[in-house]
């Protein structure tokens, strides 16, 4: 696919860089552009040369300033809900992939840029980055999971402020309610991102995969059921190549090398 909405490359070192890429709309998301990422996380998916995937928008307004308003006066009930359905599941798709998926927020993350965020693993932010839901100010409601996720990671009372003020917020406070994991200055946010999500395709992939899928398939289990599944994925783990390696380093007092894969 012929890309005209997003950019996207996979550099040397497995970290994948998707940029949303309409900064005159400040890359407000249309039908086309949520195709043009399925279509990303299709490729991932297929060629499984993406260790960590991060996300962030072009310019230095907007990360994903919501969905394109432009296209709501054109939809009735039955098409307002074919487009939320189509934003939901492509954020569940992003959400359950196996790599670690980085938000990397330099400007107004509002709306569906905000719900996209809070689809990713976690969220790095720009000092200068604003946070909200304010689709109340339309007379609308998020579609795309804010109501649902943002009570999942700041609590119901906040997400109920937060989405009935449509009150736009601080990096800072954001990271402060739990919504933002750090916070960089503007000018360092990708490096620094980027920077990170290198040291991560570096570490065990078999790990990496095992603690994603623990930890959001754990935080809806009652405790003990959520630590026999720990305990299973531990016990995996230690039949891999990467904790024989892990291991070795540590042991011999250097780097591991891990190269993922099973032993016999």
């Amino acid at each position: 696919m012929d890309y005209k909405n997003i950019l996207f490359e996979v550099k040397d070192d497995g970290v994948g860089l998707l940029t949303v890429n309409r900064p005159k709309s400040l890359n407000a998301l249309n039908p086309e552009t949520l195709d043009e990422i399925s279509d990303v996380i299709d490729r991932i998916e297929k060629e499984q040369n993406v260790k960590v995937l991060v996300i962030t928008g072009a310019g230095e307004k907007a990360f994903i300033a919501g969905a394109d308003i432009t296209e709501f006066p054109k939809m009735n009930a039955l098409q307002a809900y074919i487009f939320a359905e189509k934003g939901q599941r492509l954020f569940f798709r992003l959400e359950k992939l196996p790599i670690p998926v980085i938000a990397c927020v330099n400007g107004f993350a509002l709306g569906g840029g905000c719900e996209l965020a809070m689809s990713c693993d976690f969220i790095y932010a720009s000092d200068k980055a604003k946070f909200g839901q304010p689709e109340i100010n339309l007379g609308i409601i998020p579609g795309f999971g804010g109501t649902q996720r943002l009570s999942r990671l700041v609590g119901r009372a906040k997400a109920k402020e937060l989405c009935m003020t449509g009150e736009m917020i601080s990096a800072e406070e954001a990271k402060a309610i739990g919504l933002v994991a750090k916070v960089f200055p503007a000018d360092k946010l990708l490096e620094e991102t980027l920077k990170i999500a290198s040291d991560l395709a570096k570490k065990s992939q078999i790990a990496i995969r095992a603690i994603k899928r623990v930890i959001d398939e754990g935080v809806g289990m009652d405790l003990r059921s959520g630590c026999e599944l720990e305990a299973n994925a531990f016990a995996m783990t230690f039949t891999s190549e990467d904790a024989r390696e892990g291991v070795a380093a540590f042991l011999e007092k250097r780097k591991p090398s891990f190269k993922g894969g099973f032993s016999a």
